[in-house]
């Protein structure tokens, strides 16, 4: 059973959940977004595994997901992105900021995201149970096909592209 760390609008640690139970009732938790970019500029996307729980098939950041209770956001994020992407870089974390959004099947995202970019020309080797497809693209056509297609990409990932722009 997998749980996440219940937080308050400070990002103060108030308990732990079933991370199921925080995504019904919804609980704001702490989570992670992380974004690398090739040499080029151009933003490493990943397609969520179609067996996914909740937002199957949608193209979104390099990475995203929870850090383990008294794990630190150094340790999580370098974890899950060998875990998802088999890639490690250095990391920044650039902003944080709180959202609320449905994801499908009643359930419901409410996090406290912490954000954090990486640089890396590495070729990824994914872990299908988590990606489905990779991609790398430039932020001017991701942001053209979110406009055409907004319903191809995660919820998270649509509401903090403009603040990622803002921190390039």
């Amino acid at each position: 059973m997998e749980y996440v760390v219940l937080v308050d609008h400070n990002d103060t640690q108030i308990g732990i959940m079933e991370k199921m139970a925080a995504h019904i009732v919804p609980r704001l938790h702490r989570a992670f977004s992380i974004f690398i970019f090739n040499s080029k500029g151009e933003l490493l996307l990943q397609q969520r595994a179609f067996t996914k729980y909740h937002s199957p098939g949608l193209w979104t950041n390099t990475c995203c997901s929870h850090p383990r209770n008294g794990e630190t956001m150094k340790q999580a994020t370098s974890r899950r992105l060998l875990e998802e992407m088999g890639i490690t870089c250095e990391m920044q974390e650039v902003f944080t900021f709180i959202y609320k959004a449905p994801v499908g099947l009643g359930l419901i995202e409410h996090e406290f995201d912490h954000v954090f970019f990486g640089q890396s020309d590495d070729t990824p080797v994914i872990n299908s149970d988590e990606v489905a497809a990779w991609k790398y693209m430039s932020l001017d056509l991701i942001e053209e096909d979110m406009k055409v297609h907004p319903e191809c990409y995660t919820e998270w990932f649509k509401i903090s592209f403009d603040e990622v722009r803002k921190h390039i």
